[in-house]
């Protein structure tokens, strides 16, 4: 099984999973208690709305099909109830990379093996427990991030990330000025090495590109560094008056 034990946690981590189909759900629920983890189904997208609003959750597994909602709305309502990551559950690889555009924190084309599935819950709790640790505030031009709170801030201007963009971004942010490798930004942000043909992170940091300009406008930019990765670069008074 996977390197990383959850058991070692004295309080097990808690995994919420949304899924319509009741046997794939209650499958998936008995894994993850065979796991450690302490995983909560729900069967419908009310009772996932309201375990979501009623329960202190590290993770919440949500199934792409949703009846009379799409996974766009779904992903909208679950991030209004709570800041915990969300893991959705595709029908597709084309499926799955939409997902991520709208917002999802990761997503596996279902079936999704056991041992993947554990693998990617692991990289996603991973990057928000090493992000909680470190809480000294960072400050890039306008943007103060706060990582004990997860949040980035102009003001009182939020720029709403996802909890793999807010990863990221943090990442970015430590190094504001010289150039984060994709070498180091996948095992720090998504847990795993970047794959051949590997764009998860080119999705996200466009993303984020979009989400900061309609807060900061152009005052801060994140370039690429050619063969590399990317750098969040602050741009001066005068460097916004030149463009």
């Amino acid at each position: 099984m996977f390197s990383i034990s959850w058991h070692m946690f004295k309080n097990p981590r808690r995994i919420l999973i949304i899924d319509i189909d009741a046997e794939r759900c209650t499958l998936l629920v008995d894994y993850l208690r065979l796991e450690g983890f302490h995983a909560l189904p729900a069967h419908a997208v009310d009772a996932g709305l309201n375990a979501v609003e009623n329960e202190a959750l590290d993770l919440i597994i949500c199934d792409e099909v949703l009846p009379g909602m799409t996974c766009e709305a779904m992903l909208a309502a679950l991030r209004l109830r709570s800041d915990a990551p969300v893991l959705m559950l595709a029908g597709t690889e084309e499926g799955a990379e939409a997902l991520k555009k709208a917002g999802a924190d990761d997503a596996v084309v279902k079936p999704c093996p056991p041992r993947d599935l554990y693998s990617h819950i692991g990289g996603i709790l991973r990057r928000t427990s090493s992000a909680r640790a470190t809480a000294t505030p960072i400050v890039v031009g306008p943007i103060v991030v706060n990582p004990a709170e997860r949040v980035a801030k102009a003001g009182n201007r939020p720029v709403e990330l996802t909890t793999t963009e807010f990863s990221l971004f943090e990442l970015l942010a430590r190094n504001a000025g010289g150039p984060v490798s994709k070498e180091e930004i996948y095992p720090k942000v998504l847990g795993r090495l970047m794959g051949p043909y590997d764009r998860a992170i080119d999705v996200h940091v466009s993303s984020i590109r979009h989400k900061l300009s309609a807060v900061v406008g152009k005052a801060l930019a994140i370039e690429s560094v050619r063969g590399v990765g990317y750098q969040l670069i602050v741009r001066s008074p005068e460097e916004l008056q030149s463009l």
